[in-house]
């Protein structure tokens, strides 16, 4: 299909299984996804960090040595896995691995970024870095920035969504708006979508990569098998190479840019004021609250009144959807000044 851009300016696409299970299986994603010139690199896990114990958790080195084969027979391909130790970032050395990156599960643990960072010190890895579990945008520059002290500029980063009490019917809730200020923060940053670990379902895959896209990422990174529903990781998000191409074909790849001129201008105009209003009246909301907790305390109740809380959430779902807007924001934001009027009423 054609998007009216050229395969230069298609994002980084990196694909590959969940986890290499067998020499044939690699070689078998390998040589389908070897076909699309959009692909660049292909993900393998060698080793998996498993929430539980007792499930399949990689087979290690012997995988390596299967990605050796595969770059011999595909010289213009380039390949990245995980790590989680120090001895990881060794044995990739020694394989020549592309690429490594760092899970959320061990972004959220600066100790262990410090030691797998200083092993990887003067190696020129390309290094993407997971998102932490927690939604916690601090954590996750913190890892970005024990790399770029150890002198290693090759730096990615890599949105897979968070943990949350309610993750509003995907494996890991997105919380876009945490990507979105790293890459404020850190505007030179490539930063990649994994849409797969968002998902958790491969038929929401495609919508949550055109989401990524939308919002200027520089590319995907995806999982893909060559018969998923029989992978012994993460079977539900993976798709075959067949299903992945597909997608990407469908995709529609935006104009990068900002054009501020005619309607586009006016309507951001619009939004400045509107937006400053929103604040205006959050303001006097929390001065509310805060003369709501002087009573409270003065006749010695408790800041927190369930039966209030569950009438005002209810309500102002309700009025939400009749105003058209989705039950989900609604409720994430009627929780959220909840939380700060508590807060102020303390």
């Amino acid at each position: 299909m054609d998007n009216s851009l050229s395969l230069r300016n298609f994002p980084t696409v990196i694909a590959g299984p969940c986890s290499i299970e067998s020499p044939d299986q690699l070689h078998t994603i390998v040589k389908e996804l070897s076909t699309d010139n959009r692909i660049k690199m292909i993900r393998c896990g060698v080793w998996k960090p498993r929430t539980r114990p007792g499930g399949f958790e990689g087979l290690g080195e012997p995988a390596l040595h299967w990605i050796d084969k595969e770059k011999k027979e595909n010289p213009s391909l380039r390949f990245c896995c995980e790590v989680g130790r120090p001895e990881h970032v060794e044995l990739c050395l020694l394989h020549n691995i592309d690429a490594v990156w760092l899970g959320a599960r061990t972004t959220v643990n600066p100790f262990l970024v410090g030691e797998i960072a200083e092993a990887m010190k003067g190696s020129g890895l390309k290094v993407m870095v997971k998102n932490p579990i927690t939604p916690d945008v601090e954590l996750w520059i913190g890892a970005i920035e024990r790399l770029i002290h150890n002198n290693i500029s090759d730096i990615a980063a890599v949105h897979r969504g968070f943990s949350t009490f309610n993750n509003l019917g995907y494996r890991n809730n997105p919380l876009w708006e945490i990507p979105i200020e790293l890459k404020r923060r850190i505007p030179e940053l490539p930063l990649y979508c994994d849409p797969s670990h968002i998902a958790g379902r491969r038929e929401l895959i495609a919508p949550v990569s055109q989401m990524a896209l939308d919002l200027n990422f520089d590319g995907l990174m995806i999982e893909c098998h060559p018969d998923p529903d029989k992978a012994l990781t993460d079977s539900q998000q993976q798709i075959t190479p067949t299903e992945l191409i597909k997608t990407l074909n469908l995709l529609t790849i935006r104009q990068r840019g900002d054009d501020t001129s005619g309607d586009i201008q006016r309507l951001r105009d619009n939004l400045d004021v509107i937006d400053v209003e929103i604040l205006k009246l959050l303001s006097q909301r929390m001065m509310l609250s805060q003369e709501i907790g002087k009573i409270k305390k003065h006749h010695n109740l408790t800041t927190y009144q369930p039966q209030r809380w569950r009438e005002v959430l209810e309500k102002q779902i309700s009025e939400g959807v009749k105003l058209g807007l989705d039950e989900n924001f609604v409720k994430e934001l009627t929780e959220k000044i909840h939380a700060e009027s508590l807060r102020m009423q303390e």
